[in-house]
Formats: structure tokens, C-alpha cells, sequence
């Protein structure tokens, strides 16, 4: 059996020549990866917390068919840089702007899920002109408050206790209580894909300084000035989340008065994971 190999251990330049799947861009002298795929109108994909691009897994493939797909690892995540940055909406708000430049994206359909959500709904709001449509996937903004063993973890040094134990339990077991609600898909393959970049240097240290930092569901004023652009927007939802309760998302629909809502049974916050066959032909609708 080969040795563990620690979290928050590996340098970034090595573990992405070894494991990342996309291309690099030099944004504001910041490393950042992306994965592109297909032709047509332009969809950015921007994931939650704890993941990166790997989120996109079981849908990049087919939105490809029929759009041209970028999945974005927003700093601090994925195979983009680690350095310290004051992390939050605004800070991914203008990673998105400034990747749109750089690649001569003008306009976007945006996709987002929880903390990728928030990024999305803080960008249309900044620059409304460079938005086609937007679809909030079990989406952070709203106030919620986090459950007892989350807050637990924003305790000094628990949280560089625990995710720093050399075993893949600690991340398995939170995957488990609040991203997928179907265990039988909680796969050895999948816990390794989705942790993977958390390997690199730094990694622990940026997630628990944003995990910290609490902004996930300060958006309340930002939805309801959402509400009154004209701007199509989807808001879909797994029923059974445990991380941000269907009751959020309705609450969302309520404020965001032209939206759709779309809810998707058999599915934590990770529907698109969890149901893609279901979640890919929502998307696909809207967006065409």
C-alpha cells in the first residue's frame, strides 16, 4: 500500500502537471485553470465550496454539445493559485470578469452552484450587459445559518486538526452529511476526485480562512436588487439538501419573482452530481 500523502502538502505546479484535465491563464498574475469544451453560445460554470471544476463532471460533456463551456477553478480551489487573497463574492466577482476579458468572452450564460451562485448572482448584478441568463444551482446568498458541526470547525485550530488527520474520512464524512445525499455514490473514485486538489500547499489554509470568513449567505440585499433586472434566471434545487435547505431556495424563487424553480428529487446540494441526466436537460432548455 503506498503512503498517505498529506493534505495541503504537494507544490501546486507539480500536482497540476500530474492531475489537472484543462488549461492555464494568467489573470492579474494569478494562475488560474479551466476546463473548455465545445462550440456556440458561451456558459460559465463556477463551483461551490470544497470543490473545484471536478463539480462540473457528469455535465461539462453534454452542455458542450451544444454550447461552448468554460469551468473556471475560482482562486484559492481547483489548480488555480493559492496565494492569500481577501476572499469573497467581489474577489470571485472579478475573477469572472477579468477571465471574460482575457478570453474576449462579451457575454455569458452564468451557472453556478452555492458559493458559485453567489459569485453569479454579485457579477449580473456588477455587470448586468455581459449576463444571457443566469442559473443558480441549491445557491448561496441568502441567510442561513450553518448547522452546529460546520460551526464547529470555524473554531481556532479545530479545523487544522481535523483536516489535516492523514485519512480521507474527515472529507468523505462532510461530503456525506451536507453535499450528496445518495451514499451509494459516495464511490473511493469519487471522494479522491473531488479532494484531490486539496493535496496542494496552502489548500487547508484557503478553505478554512473562507469557511471562516462566513460570507456564503450575505447576499440578501444583492437578491432583491437581482429581482428587479430583467435577466431570465432558473433556480434549480436538490430536495434533499442538507447544507441549504429546499426552504432557501423557495424563499429565493419568492424574492426573484420572474425565476423558474426547478426541484430535483433524490438529490442533496449536488444535483447536477447526483441526478445529471435530469439536471443536464434543465439546463439545456433554459439555456438554448
Amino acid at each position: 500500500m503506498s503512503a498517505f500523502i498529506r493534505w495541503s502538502s504537494q507544490p501546486l505546479e507539480d500536482w497540476a502537471d500530474r492531475f489537472a484535465q484543462g488549461k492555464f491563464i494568467d489573470l492579474d498574475g494569478q494562475p488560474t485553470h479551466y476546463i473548455e469544451k465545445g462550440e456556440g453560445a458561451p456558459v460559465i460554470l463556477l463551483h461551490g465550496f470544497f470543490y473545484d471544476s471536478y463539480l462540473w463532471v457528469s455535465n461539462i460533456d453534454v452542455l458542450a454539445e451544444r454550447f461552448k463551456v468554460y469551468a473556471l477553478d475560482l482562486w484559492g480551489f481547483g489548480y488555480s493559485t493559492r496565494e492569500p487573497m481577501d476572499y469573497g463574492y467581489q474577489l470571485y466577482s472579478d475573477q469572472v470578469s477579468t477571465f471574460m476579458d482575457a478570453l474576449g468572452i462579451a457575454r455569458a450564460s452564468l451557472v453556478g452552484q452555492s458559493m458559485g451562485g453567489g459569485t453569479a448572482i454579485v457579477f449580473c448584478l456588477q455587470h448586468r450587459e455581459r449576463v444571457d441568463k443566469l442559473l443558480l444551482v441549491d445557491s448561496g446568498g441568502m441567510p442561513h445559518s450553518l448547522p452546529l458541526a460546520p460551526k464547529i470547525i470555524t473554531l481556532p485550530w479545530v479545523g487544522e486538526f481535523l483536516f489535516g488527520l492523514s485519512t480521507n474520512a474527515i472529507r468523505r464524512k462532510n461530503l456525506g452529511d451536507f453535499m450528496i445525499h445518495n451514499k451509494e455514490l459516495l464511490a473511493e473514485s469519487y471522494v479522491g476526485n473531488v479532494t484531490r486538489f486539496h493535496k496542494i500547499k496552502d489548500t487547508t489554509e484557503c478553505l478554512l480562512t473562507i469557511f471562516r470568513k462566513q460570507f456564503f449567505f450575505s447576499l440578501s440585499d444583492e437578491i432583491h436588487r437581482l429581482a428587479k433586472l430583467d435577466v431570465p434566471i432558473l433556480i434549480v434545487w436538490g430536495r434533499e439538501d442538507k447544507s441549504i435547505p429546499l426552504r432557501i431556495g423557495e424563499e429565493m424563487h419568492r424574492i426573484l419573482e420572474g425565476s423558474h424553480l426547478e426541484i430535483i428529487d433524490g438529490a442533496g446540494h449536488v444535483p447536477n452530481y447526483e441526478r445529471p441526466e435530469v439536471f443536464n436537460q434543465l439546463a439545456i432548455d433554459f439555456l438554448l
